[in-house]
């Protein structure tokens, strides 16, 4: 009996050393990808912090405006160990102008917390973000000045992280910005202080200037860029405009007055 004890020891210590190391995962490669982890990666500073960055510094096609193109345009791309943000690509293509667009959005963005999987290590995640562009109900108005029809918009984002699902950030305002009198008393501005540039009008250029800016919570303008030149001297003199002009009534949300972004027509005619 004595001589077979150390033979079932044996045996039961080698079933033992057996069984846990099939229970124990294979160490991840350095550069597998995981869809799904234990722990997700999350941007710095969270979900909705995020989302807000990436609505902050949308910045809507002016073509894609004109052209009332609007949707989702979901991106996907790979959170780094380091937390960068990696291969980023668009996994529904939408229009040329949104696409770029959305990429250009998720590249500018905060790092992230890279993932966690076995063992609790740092392991990189492919994550798909749905970037929305969507202009705002009622912040889209008909103008007529000097007999042309205009539409004056603003764009909003619903933008929410796959990461985490459950939380979605939407800045949409529930009353857009507009100027102080309405938006046709703000074109009659424009048109009466508006210095045709003597330029353009000796090569008698006319058409409007796409103009975009914020409008702050206290209604001041800032922040203005044209995104549709015409030259001549008329970029800089719709900008001057917009810079010279009268405040506007600020957006309202939950009953506080928030930021804006506008894209404005400056119409120059003959």
């Amino acid at each position: 009996m004595k001589r077979f004890l150390p033979l079932l020891f044996g045996c039961l210590v080698g079933f033992g050393a057996h069984a846990q190391k099939l229970k124990m995962p294979p160490k991840p490669s350095a550069t597998t990808v995981y869809d799904s982890v234990a722990q997700p990666a999350v941007p710095l500073g969270g979900t909705e912090k995020y989302a807000q960055f990436l609505a902050a510094h949308q910045k809507y096609p002016a073509s894609a405006m004109q052209k009332g193109i609007q949707g989702t345009v979901k991106v996907s791309f790979i959170v780094e160990k380091t937390g960068t943000v990696n291969e980023v690509k668009v996994e529904n293509p939408l229009s040329p102008e949104l696409d770029a667009e959305a990429i250009r959005l998720i590249k500018s963005g905060p790092k992230w917390t890279p993932a966690r999987h076995h063992r609790n290590e740092v392991v990189r995640q492919r994550v798909v973000v749905p970037v929305s562009f969507v202009m705002s109900p009622g912040s889209t108005t008909t103008i007529t000045t000097a007999g042309k029809t205009t539409p004056i918009a603003a764009p909003a984002a619903d933008i929410a992280a796959s990461a985490n699902p459950n939380v979605r950030a939407v800045v949409a305002p529930d009353r857009p910005t507009q100027p102080v009198g309405g938006t046709q008393a703000f074109f009659d501005w424009i048109e009466k202080n508006q210095k045709y540039p003597l330029l353009a009008k000796q090569r008698k250029i006319q058409g409007k200037v796409m103009v975009e800016f914020m409008v702050q919570p206290d209604g001041s303008l800032t922040d203005m860029r044209v995104v549709k030149k015409m030259g001549s001297g008329l970029d800089e003199e719709a900008l001057r405009l917009i810079k010279a002009a009268p405040k506007w009534e600020p957006a309202m949300f939950q009953g506080k007055p928030i930021k804006q972004k506008m894209l404005l027509p400056v119409l120059f005619q003959l």
